[in-house]
């Protein structure tokens, strides 16, 4: 079976979701397309313990790949180069009308994603997307367009570590696990993100060469590379309708280790005697993959990195919600609003939907409103969460304002330590992120090895929120604006007395809210 990155111009929903459900999707993007192809089963993962100097790869705005024209890591792009996503008044589909004015602008097509009400326009190689979006808005006829921004992960890079989960002792889960089990089955959170390691398989990519800070480093060729399960993860009958929005197909694996740690945050396995615990243990997972990473670029799956641009994003949480999950969590995010994603959102509340955002990490860089959190204020059902650190403090990465709604723990290195992060099993840095070494020792990555990392972030707070947002939902409290509500009604104020802009309502107490609300025994 064979993964190509095109995305076809699919417009009726029977037949995109028999395209999906067969993993046929094929998603376009500017540069040559990268193919991945199964060729085996893998192995069950090596798991490495605790290492103390685990690390999961971090953004850095100065890394550039030149090798590879018109790309570059993190946040060389800030938006798909040449795309445009509009939504037009009376229907997904453009009217004659429409479709001449569309044509006058040098649109060079329009494709009608599944799942979704817009339409995607791909224009003409060097055209403006935040001109031609701010023209086609100005129009009666559109409700909004916008360029199909990219937003990166939300996680501030860790150092070592060492094993020690204060993060779940600061929303008191001891207590709340004695009012509530670890949820249900029947409950199920998608993790919109980076993909997720949840299977055993050996893909084949052709590795490009590429140059990093000015170091050239030499193509792979034809390479094969395992991926597995994590062992804190992987369950029988675990893992639910999941889907590659970056790749196209039914294999959202994870080669940055970004979803994996947050998926252990909402329900690492627990109580069986060996690693790490979760929030809401027993819930099923849906595995989204948004996030696109440095690998997913060197193979040739994406032609800008890293992050998850809109387009997908909105996909992705359409797609959730067809398939059955109750609750989102979301930990990426960039300044700038997005129309597309906030009618996402709307949709997936109206649709029974609870979402947990990433709040964001920008506040030493200007403080700016990062969204998607910054659409969650005005959603009842989505919630924008903020961290703070071991000690309770804001941690000095996470913004603030009036989006912020609560609080989680998502730790800081910074004055803490390594062991200031929040603590999960994830991806090997040693064996996964081969591409930072020199060239001498540059070698194919593998993805069947695991540990227990460290890591910080509004990102590392967000998933929290989901779990206890999926635990409540296990006892009965289905409405994603009354799961908001409890969450809220019962977090222990921090701060100035009352909501404010740096800690929101206050820190998410899990017993407080289950016992608040919806209990069942």
């Amino acid at each position: 079976m064979t993964d190509r990155f095109c995305r076809s111009a699919v417009s009726v929903f029977v037949v995109a979701a028999v395209l999906l459900l067969n993993g046929t999707v094929q998603v376009q993007q500017p540069g040559p397309p990268g193919v991945r192809t199964i060729v085996g089963l893998g192995h069950p993962a090596v798991d490495n313990g605790y290492r103390p100097d685990a690390r999961l790869p971090g953004s850095d705005d100065h890394l550039r790949l030149p090798g590879i024209p018109g790309v570059s890591l993190s946040t060389g792009h800030s938006y798909v180069p040449a795309e445009v996503i509009v939504k037009f008044s009376g229907g997904t589909v453009v009217n004659a009308a429409q479709e001449q004015v569309v044509t006058l602008l040098g649109i060079k097509d329009i494709e009608y994603p599944p799942f979704v009400d817009f339409a995607v326009l791909k224009l003409e190689l060097g055209a403006d997307p935040e001109e031609i979006a701010l023209r086609l808005g100005n129009r009666s006829d559109v409700d909004y367009a916008q360029p199909s921004y990219l937003r990166p992960a939300l996680f501030v890079p860790n150092d070592p570590f060492f094993p020690q989960q204060w993060n779940l002792s600061t929303i008191n889960m001891e207590r709340a696990w004695d009012v509530n089990g670890g949820a249900t089955e029947e409950v199920i959170v998608a993790v919109i993100d980076s993909g997720l390691a949840f299977e055993n398989i050996i893909l084949e990519f052709q590795a490009r060469a590429f140059t990093l800070g000015g170091v050239r480093y030499p193509a792979l060729g034809l390479i094969t590379v395992p991926f597995s399960a994590a062992p804190e993860l992987d369950a029988t009958d675990r893992f639910v309708a999941p889907f590659d929005f970056v790749w196209g197909g039914r294999h959202p694996v994870d080669m940055s280790g970004h979803g994996t740690h947050v998926t252990g945050t909402v329900g690492q396995l627990t109580n069986n005697g060996r690693g790490v615990a979760g929030v809401a243990f027993n819930v099923r997972i849906m595995p989204l993959k948004v996030l696109s990473g440095v690998w997913d670029l060197i193979f040739g799956g994406t032609s800008v990195c890293c992050g998850a641009s809109d387009a997908d994003v909105a996909a992705a949480v359409r797609y959730a919600v067809e398939f059955g999950a109750q609750v989102i969590n979301m930990s990426f995010g960039a300044p700038g609003a997005s129309p597309v994603i906030n009618d996402a959102l709307k949709f997936a509340v109206s649709r029974g939907v609870f979402v947990a955002i990433a709040g964001g990490n920008s506040f030493e860089e200007g403080n700016p409103v990062v969204f998607p959190a910054g659409h969650a204020i005005s959603i009842d059902g989505a919630m924008s969460v903020g961290a703070i650190d071991r000690h309770l403090r804001r941690a000095y990465y996470s913004s603030t304002g009036s989006h912020v709604e609560v609080v989680a723990p998502g730790g800081e290195q910074r004055r803490e330590g390594a062991t200031g992060g929040v603590l999960q099993q994830t991806l090997d840095g040693e064996e996964s992120f081969t591409f930072g070494r020199s060239p001498a020792f540059y070698r194919p990555p593998r993805f069947d090895v695991m540990n227990l990392t460290f890591a910080t972030g509004t990102s590392m707070a967000a998933p929290h929120v989901a779990g206890l947002a999926a635990l409540l939902i296990s006892q009965g409290v289905t409405d994603p604006a009354a799961v908001e509500s409890a969450i809220k009604r019962f977090a222990t104020d921090l701060g100035k007395p009352g909501r404010d802009d740096e800690f929101g309502y206050g820190l998410v107490d899990a017993p407080a809210t289950l016992r608040g609300l919806g209990i069942s025994q």
